[in-house]
């Protein structure tokens, strides 16, 4: 294998690891916005005081 080769195959792996990221991201900022907006169902199992994530 040479190493230009090489290269080429860490940098498609960085597009897609950026991909991956950014696409994480979009899903926790979607999760975060879900309750505020009235699209997530609350949780009502859970105790309103003395409980943190």
């Amino acid at each position: 294998m040479s190493e230009m080769q090489s290269v080429d195959e860490m940098r498609n792996e960085l597009e897609e690891l950026r991909a991956l990221v950014n696409t994480l991201l979009t899903i926790i900022m979607e999760e975060a916005d879900g309750i505020q907006s009235g699209s997530a169902n609350a949780v009502s199992s859970l105790p309103e005081r003395g409980f943190s994530m």
